[in-house]
């Protein structure tokens, strides 16, 4: 399954390092395929990363506010998931709030950023950590970590600029939807 677009003008410095279509949900006859594409910036440990996912619900029932909401859970719980598989620890919510994207079909989009730690030489150094769920159509999910050490705004307000950027794979880097 294809990931979502992401913006390449926006990709200056950024890897792509995979592209995965995974089922992170499988229960009876419902089940949850996402395609997945994340970058990583080349620097010391530990590294800035970024990824969007769109994900297809079976059987499709379009999004809901319930499906939203179980969405928006289940994404934060294999967010901080995928966080500990990077070895960043101590995670805390500390906010939940509205991000405007450049996609004007796109939904409430709700942003949830955590700090944590990462262990790296034997030391813990600061992290945060945003994820964003909404719809287009179809769900997506977009985010990133990056140490909060010095210049660490720059980086913020990039993953921001990419995670803004998302649309679903139909959408052209000039951010026409195409049919």
């Amino acid at each position: 399954m294809e990931p979502p677009a992401v913006p390449r003008d926006r990709l200056d410095g950024w890897t792509l390092v995979a592209e995965t279509t995974e089922r992170p949900f499988d229960a009876g006859p419902v089940s949850v395929t996402a395609g997945t594409a994340r970058y990583e910036r080349e620097t010391p440990p530990p590294r800035p990363f970024f990824f969007a996912s769109r994900l297809r619900v079976s059987p499709d029932t379009g999004p809901n506010p319930a499906l939203t909401r179980l969405v928006e859970s289940r994404a934060r719980e294999g967010f901080r998931d995928r966080l500990a598989e990077r070895d960043i620890s101590d995670l805390v919510r500390r906010d939940d709030r509205p991000l405007a994207v450049d996609d004007p079909d796109a939904s409430r989009v709700t942003l949830t950023v955590f700090h944590g730690r990462c262990a790296v030489d034997g030391e813990r150094v600061p992290v945060e950590a945003l994820l964003a769920v909404w719809t287009a159509g179809e769900y997506l999910l977009a985010g990133g970590a990056y140490p909060t050490v010095d210049g660490f705004e720059a980086t913020r307000q990039e993953v921001l600029s990419l995670v803004r950027g998302v649309r679903p794979p139909d959408t052209g880097d000039d951010g026409v939807r195409r049919a």
